[in-house]
């Protein structure tokens, strides 16, 4: 699904368990590699990682 949006879906690459972010994964974009910003009203907040496999779904299922 990221794929055919132009997106890459990335995996923390944090190895303790313990750690922030352990687990997670970010959306990155293929043209610009970047990773992709949250927007809430038009403004940016911040940026997409450290989320979880349903954060990944919704993100990507939503309209932009």
């Amino acid at each position: 699904m990221a794929d055919r949006q132009g997106f890459r879906l990335e995996k923390s690459r944090r190895r303790d368990p313990r750690a922030i972010g352990y687990g997670t994964y970010r959306i990155v974009d293929l043209q610009t590699n970047a990773v992709m910003p949250v927007l809430i009203d038009g403004r940016e907040v911040g940026l997409l990682s450290g989320l979880d496999l349903d954060g990944v779904e919704k993100w990507l299922t939503i309209d932009r």
